[in-house]
């Protein structure tokens, strides 16, 4: 299943309401068929990362769009692929 890594960033309602942050991840880990195997608070640019799984872009989107609408953040995904993953790309752009 494709792999995302997701930027995210508190907006001023998630920054207010950080005492809950881990509460709402909790709440949102698993959602239908997007799930996120991994999540960090951070510091520096973005306040959280996180992994996560999705079955295409398409649903990775919808998901990352129902997490924003509560309207305590902002992401920014990316598609990331795995070492096997690599190795194909590679062969396409080698062919």
């Amino acid at each position: 299943m494709p792999k995302y890594v997701v930027l995210i960033n508190w907006t001023e309602q998630g920054v207010r309401n950080f005492k809950d942050s881990v509460d709402r991840y909790e709440a949102v880990k698993q959602m239908g068929d997007v799930s996120f195997s991994d999540i960090y608070w951070t510091v520096g640019q973005y306040d959280l990362v996180g992994i996560t799984e999705a079955p295409d872009d398409e649903t990775m989107a919808a998901a990352m769009l129902r997490v924003a609408s509560a309207g305590n953040l902002r992401t920014s995904t990316m598609r990331a692929f795995d070492a096997d993953e690599m190795r194909a790309v590679i062969a396409r752009a080698t062919a």
